[in-house]
């Protein structure tokens, strides 16, 4: 029903995004090797660093005999499905995520991203516990980046192409966003989707992104934008 293009929320504390950008560009170049696989190996990629409950649970041997168990909760953010599905993450870490890093400082806010990342494949692997298919995408963490912004600057407009007759651009404040975004996950929890989508995840990164970004945010930096 909408896609978001941009904000008016400029930086106040930082240059220059690089942490965004690094993990956008991380990310990216991952997904680019993964492409260049064969079918079979693509899929072997995603088993061997997704996040797979029953063997993060030690239930089942880890496929990647040298990595940790627990490493998978990091390591399946960084990998995606196909090319809407790294477009669609990547636009929301792009959009949000230079305002949480600038709310934070560099080095917190990959502290911040990494840990919404785990937390995300927790609550997926809560309500999953016997899942043997792998968890892949950033969007557990970017939703936690969500989760930060909608604490810190739920009064930003952000603009989004929405389809009402034709699509148009319009400037509506985050909050409305986000929380439309929050409904849609939770309306699919309750009605119990069958689609291959994490939800939980999502819901998990961002209730860890609010409670994380009340501790990590600059002393300078107010909640809900002052308002």
């Amino acid at each position: 029903m909408f896609l978001p293009l941009h904000d008016t929320n400029p930086l106040r504390h930082v240059r220059f995004p690089y942490v965004t950008y690094g993990l956008m560009a991380v990310t990216i170049i991952c997904f680019l090797f993964q492409s260049v696989l064969p079918p079979a190996a693509f899929d072997q990629a995603t088993i061997d660093f997704g996040m797979i409950p029953i063997v993060v649970r030690n239930l089942y041997p880890q496929p990647v005999p040298w990595l940790p168990d627990w490493a998978t909760l990091i390591t399946y953010a960084f990998l995606h499905a196909d090319w809407l599905h790294l477009l669609s993450n990547m636009l929301f870490l792009w959009i949000f995520g230079d305002n949480i890093e600038d709310a934070m400082g560099h080095v917190r806010f990959l502290v911040f991203y990494l840990i919404c990342a785990i937390c995300a494949a927790l609550a997926h692997m809560a309500f999953n516990l016997d899942a043997n298919g792998p968890l892949i995408g950033a969007s557990g963490a970017v939703a936690g980046v969500m989760g930060a912004y909608i604490l810190l600057f739920p009064h930003a407009r952000v603009f989004v192409l929405a389809r009402i007759i034709i699509p148009i651009p319009l400037p509506v404040p985050a909050f409305w966003m986000l929380g439309f975004w929050v409904a849609t996950q939770l309306f699919y929890v309750v009605i119990g989707s069958t689609e291959s989508v994490a939800w939980w995840a999502h819901l998990g990164g961002f209730v860890t992104g609010i409670i994380l970004a009340a501790g990590l945010k600059r002393r300078e930096v107010v909640f809900w934008g002052g308002r």
